[in-house]
């Protein structure tokens, strides 16, 4: 069986999210992955044949070790290093080196290197996943539980309004059922959409005007303004969706600046792509990010671990549902909601991935 392009050796290293780059025995660079490229801020072409001297400067320690494992064939691991860049750059790493031998065409090292803040970045939005994914097993089985007695209730109610002859009397049973009924919403709400998505291919830059049209005629004080980048392929998305994910979010903005009086409002919307890009388990070659800006006064440092679990808000009036219902909806699109926040900027990142072939809907590698 012949190997298609997408599942070439090539192909899977140029996927993967750590940086990979082979150098040959008098440690010139042999070839580079896109990663490796974003790390070190050359491309494979420039740094082809270069001496990885010239692109890593003035540590002495690291090539003494690569020169040790060329002779000895030992692989190694290094943790939380420093390297200085050929840009003067200084950057975090934990790399590995593996020695491979050919005997037609002599020594090379694989050297693959991890940034700290990447895996620092990878860990957190784990850690956010499995946080949603625990508040919303805990939430089902608690609303399970409400809903049994709560229907009781409701039905005994029913049962009384029909001995009661005194409108006046049926008055209060019409006010617990009524109560019920908005218990029973809140419930339902809490737990998250129950609707599967219907995807199709779905323009975010016509999404984000649609949302942005509704905004600007809610809001007259705020100036919403986009940075798109036209290159953004489609998605392969539910639209109603995804209008629902970018709306809570924006109006969580329009709040957040409405409580910082002492400056214009500003939202901006900006889209872009990022490559080989990890969401949880899985890497996709090609996302696309929306970034939701807003000049309001930030998230409290209180809320910031646990801002998208359900009921949590940071204003009075705020049900605090409108972002665990985003993260929901973009997790049901194998996405993620991130942010970043301090007084005067907070951005929210969707992350989603960019369906680039059809007999693979997800994108996905493992």
């Amino acid at each position: 069986m012949v190997a298609t392009e997408y599942n070439s050796p090539q192909t899977i290293i140029d996927n993967l999210h750590s940086a990979v780059i082979v150098i040959g025995e008098n440690l010139q660079v042999i070839c580079m992955n896109p990663a490796a490229e974003m790390l070190l801020h050359i491309s494979n072409n420039r740094a082809m044949n270069k001496n990885l001297r010239q692109l890593v400067i003035n540590e002495h320690e690291f090539f003494d070790r690569l020169e040790r494992s060329l002779i000895s064939a030992h692989p190694y691991t290094v943790y939380e290093d420093q390297l200085r860049l050929h840009n003067q750059k200084v950057i975090d790493v934990d790399y590995s080196v593996s020695p491979v031998q050919y005997l037609s065409s002599g020594k090379f090292l694989l050297l693959e290197f991890i940034r700290l803040k990447t895996r620092q970045k990878l860990s957190h939005e784990e850690s956010i996943l499995n946080q949603y994914e625990a508040s919303k097993s805990l939430l089902r089985g608690l609303a399970h539980e409400i809903k049994n007695p709560l229907g009781g209730i409701r039905g005994a109610a029913q049962l009384l309004e029909r001995e009661l002859s005194n409108d006046e009397d049926k008055q209060f049973t019409q006010i617990i059922i009524n109560e019920a009924d908005r218990l029973k919403n809140l419930l339902d709400r809490m737990v998250g959409p129950k609707d599967m998505p219907t995807k199709s291919e779905s323009n975010i830059h016509k999404i984000l005007e649609h949302v942005r049209q509704l905004v600007l005629a809610e809001n007259d004080n705020i100036n919403l303004h986009v940075d798109y980048d036209p290159s953004v392929p489609e998605l392969y998305a539910d639209e109603s969706m995804m209008i629902q994910v970018i709306l809570n979010i924006t109006r969580n903005a329009v709040t957040a600046i409405d409580s910082t009086a002492s400056t214009p409002g500003e939202i901006i919307y900006k889209t872009r792509t990022r490559r080989n890009c990890k969401i949880g388990s899985h890497s996709y070659p090609l996302v696309a990010r929306i970034d939701i800006e807003d000049n309001g006064g930030g998230v409290p440092a209180d809320l910031v671990e646990k801002i998208f679990m359900p009921m949590i808000t940071g204003h009075a009036e705020g049900t605090g549902l409108g972002l665990s219902i985003a993260q929901s909806l973009i997790q049901q699109h194998n996405g993620l909601i991130e942010f970043s926040s301090e007084p005067g900027r907070t951005v929210f990142t969707i992350l989603i991935p960019i369906n680039t072939h059809p007999e693979n809907p997800d994108g996905a590698t493992q």
